[in-house]
């Protein structure tokens, strides 16, 4: 496996949040109860593995290889992934703002997680087809195969430092958790 392909991993566990996202927003538009604690995970999803851990490796890592190797960062398809990494970023404060006056006793915040969860999952499922079938294959292109190995070396190192003893798994595992726990 080379490093866009584990980046591609990721982004087939982040759809998974993406689908349990709509799920609860569908459930919430119907009156029906979604426990707090399940909203605190997805939301916890996305800031510790969507963000921190996924975005930080392609910004930290692969898109700082991308520009040693001429692709600017400012301008192009790299300032395009990181102006939706930051929009997402939005979305998800305002996701998890929501959360916590949801699980205070405020139901007005049903429609700010509704609409942040939907707005946050629209973006990610248009960014990651972009960054799958366009960023990636230009990175693969001017990446060699054991440069992209030296990345996904540097990849395990970001898993021990941003997910801490929990590790990957944990999040694939908590992913099929809350997809079972809204159905």
């Amino acid at each position: 496996m080379i490093a866009t392909e584990a980046l591609k991993k990721d982004h087939r566990v982040i759809e998974k949040m993406l689908d349990v996202l709509e799920k609860i927003s569908k459930k919430m538009e119907k009156g029906d109860n979604v426990p707090p604690e399940l909203l605190k995970k997805a939301s916890e999803f996305i800031r510790n593995f969507a963000d921190n851990y996924h975005h930080g490796k392609e910004e930290d890592l692969l898109f700082k290889a991308m520009e040693q190797k001429g692709f600017p960062i400012e301008g192009g398809p790299i300032a395009i992934m990181l102006g939706e990494h930051n929009d997402g970023r939005g979305y998800a404060r305002a996701l998890a703002e929501g959360v916590e006056k949801y699980a205070s006793g405020d139901s007005g915040a049903k429609k700010v997680i509704i609409d942040n969860a939907r707005n946050y999952a629209g973006l990610l499922a248009q960014h990651i087809q972009k960054e799958d079938n366009i960023l990636y294959m230009m990175a693969d292109n001017i990446l060699p195969e054991d440069f992209q190995n030296e990345l996904l070396d540097k990849f395990d190192k970001v898993e021990k430092e941003k997910l801490s003893d929990r590790g990957r798994q944990y999040y694939v595992d908590l992913v099929d958790e809350l997809d079972k726990a809204i159905a």
